[in-house]
C-alpha cells in the first residue's frame, strides 16, 4: 500500500449527501477481484449518458456534461469534497479500489459510512471527517476557483487551504500509522514474520504429526 503523508492536490467538488457505493461503482463491475482497473467506471451511472458494462472501452462512450468528474477544470484531481453519510450502502471494497484507480487519495466528508471509513484506510485513502460548515465553505471556494487546491498534512492532521487557513482532523493513532508507513493488513502480518516463524518451529517439534505433507 503506497504510504501518505502530505498530499497538495487538485480538488473536485461532489455535492451530494448519501452517495452510497453503488453510485461510486455499480454492481455489474463486481465480478472481478482484482484491485485496479475500476477508475474508468467510478460513478459510471453519473459520467456516462449509456449503461456501463465491465470490459467497454470507456473512451467510446457519450458523457454527461454537467457531471464534475467530465468537466476539464477538474480533471486530475486528487481529493474529493463530498456531502454527508459518503459511501453509505453495501458494503463492497471495490468503492474504495474504483475511487483509488481514479486517482483519489483523500476524501473530506462531514461523515462517512461506517465500512466505507474502515475500507478508505485499509487501501491507502484518507477519509477526513470535517464540520459540515467547513465543508461547505470549501466547496464554494472549490467552485469559485478554477485550480482550487488544497493541502492535507496527516502528521499534522490539517487540511489547509490556498489561503493558508487551517482546519484540523480528528483520526484514530493505528490508523494514521498505517497509512504513514503504508502498511495494509498483510504488511502489518508481515512486521510479525520472525515471530510466526519461530512459533510454526516450535509447532513442528511440539506436534509433528500437524505438519505431515507440509513442506517446510
Amino acid at each position: 500500500m503506497e504510504a501518505f503523508t502530505t498530499l497538495d492536490g487538485l480538488v473536485v467538488p461532489l455535492d451530494r449527501a448519501n452517495v452510497d457505493t453503488d453510485a461510486i461503482i455499480p454492481k455489474q463491475f463486481l465480478k472481478s477481484i482484482k484491485r485496479t482497473g475500476y477508475g474508468p467506471y467510478l460513478f459510471d451511472e453519473w459520467r456516462y449518458a449509456d449503461r456501463g458494462e465491465p470490459g467497454m472501452d470507456c473512451s467510446k462512450r457519450p458523457l454527461r456534461g454537467d457531471f464534475v468528474l467530465n468537466q476539464e477544470r477538474y480533471k486530475g484531481a486528487s481529493i474529493l469534497l463530498a456531502g454527508e453519510n459518503f459511501g453509505c450502502g453495501s458494503s463492497r471494497e471495490h468503492a474504495p479500489w474504483a475511487l483509488l484507480d481514479y486517482g483519489f487519495r483523500c476524501i473530506i466528508a462531514p461523515s462517512f459510512a461506517d465500512i466505507f471509513y474502515n475500507n478508505c484506510f485499509k487501501n491507502g485513502i484518507l477519509p477526513v471527517v470535517l464540520d459540515a460548515t467547513v465543508v461547505r465553505q470549501l466547496m464554494e471556494e472549490c467552485e469559485a476557483t478554477p485550480g482550487y487546491r488544497l493541502r492535507i498534512d496527516l502528521p499534522e492532521q490539517l487540511v489547509i487551504t490556498p489561503s493558508g487557513e487551517t482546519f484540523h482532523f480528528e483520526i484514530d493513532a493505528f490508523r494514521k500509522h498505517c497509512l504513514i508507513h503504508g502498511l495494509d493488513d498483510i504488511a502489518l502480518t508481515l512486521e510479525h514474520a520472525d515471530e510466526i516463524r519461530a512459533f510454526e518451529k516450535e509447532q513442528r517439534a511440539r506436534m509433528p504429526w500437524l505438519f505431515i505433507g507440509v513442506p517446510r
